[in-house]
């Protein structure tokens, strides 16, 4: 784009006429432009020249990219905010990964289109006999975003229950686990997968169940396959129409049939996209899609 509308002012020469360039432009006028385009194709566009660096820091501009509640927001993620701070920089602190609840939650906004996402790791959720090491242990790993997962070695009754109550903005939203049949390691600098103790999940399906402030329940269920890759399983979606208060799911992943163990899976985290991303999973061949079993409202 710049390229363009600099050719327009440049003679076969290569010199520059003395007709108007883009640095003659009115800041306002550029920040009138700007606003409609996606954060980085502002960003780029900010290296032009002065007036197009200028325009880019317009708070105008920042305020549609940013969420209608983002001061709620500021406040949950980041807690005190200098009043002077301008709405590009609260937007690039906001989609920076931040940390809450103890270290077990991150939480951003996606660059480009500003949605909120959230990563839940394995030690914020409840798992049934954790603290056995006989069953689970806890793996380092930089295949996480909390570089650390939890491995499953052995279980008779598996189950995994977690909630987060956010104040997330107005939308639909996609709740995932993020799971992988056969240990992580790391060999030869890249990351390796030893599906040895890898079994019984081709016997019966694990259910996926939601809740949502909303008394809605949904319930779904999945076979695990193919080891050596991480997958994000689909556990239900959820709607948000009032962003002034927090929105409360709860979640599990349960296989409870105690006639035969199951064993060799990682468990990263819970992960809670806008819905209109888990296409892009699915482009990317890392989205395993559950069937549903059931859809009922129920109180939580």
């Amino acid at each position: 784009m710049g390229a363009s509308f600099s050719a327009l002012f440049i003679d076969q020469d290569g010199v520059s006429s003395s007709s108007p360039c883009l640095g003659d432009l009115p800041e306002s006028c550029v920040a009138s432009i700007i606003q409609h385009l996606d954060p980085p194709e502002i960003c780029k566009l900010a290296k032009l020249n002065r007036a197009f660096s200028a325009a880019s820091w317009a708070d105008f501009v920042w305020e549609s990219k940013l969420p209608p509640n983002y001061h709620i927001l500021v406040h949950k993620i980041l807690g005190f905010v200098p009043q002077n701070l301008g709405k590009r920089d609260i937007y690039t602190r906001l989609c920076r990964p931040n940390t809450f609840d103890g270290g077990t939650k991150k939480v951003w906004l996606h660059k480009s289109t500003g949605g909120v996402c959230m990563s839940i790791s394995s030690k914020g959720l409840q798992i049934a006999g954790i603290d056995d090491r006989r069953y689970w242990n806890h793996i380092p790993t930089n295949e996480s975003r909390f570089h650390s997962i939890a491995y499953l070695r052995q279980i008779w009754w598996l189950e995994v229950n977690g909630e987060v109550e956010f104040p997330f903005p107005v939308g639909t939203y996609s709740v995932f686990f993020r799971l992988q049949l056969g240990r992580a390691s790391r060999g030869f600098g890249r990351g390796i997968c030893d599906p040895e103790q890898v079994h019984g999940w081709d016997i019966k399906p694990v259910r996926f169940q939601l809740w949502t402030s909303g008394d809605k329940h949904s319930t779904c269920e999945c076979s695990l396959s193919e080891a050596g890759k991480w997958f994000h399983y689909h556990v239900g979606d959820f709607n948000v129409e009032n962003p002034n208060s927090s929105t409360k799911i709860k979640l599990s992943m349960t296989q409870i049939d105690c006639t035969h163990t199951k064993g060799g899976l990682c468990l990263d985290s819970v992960v809670i996209y806008p819905s209109a991303f888990r296409e892009r999973l699915k482009h990317k061949g890392f989205l395993k899609c559950t069937k549903p079993c059931c859809h009922m409202l129920h109180s939580i």
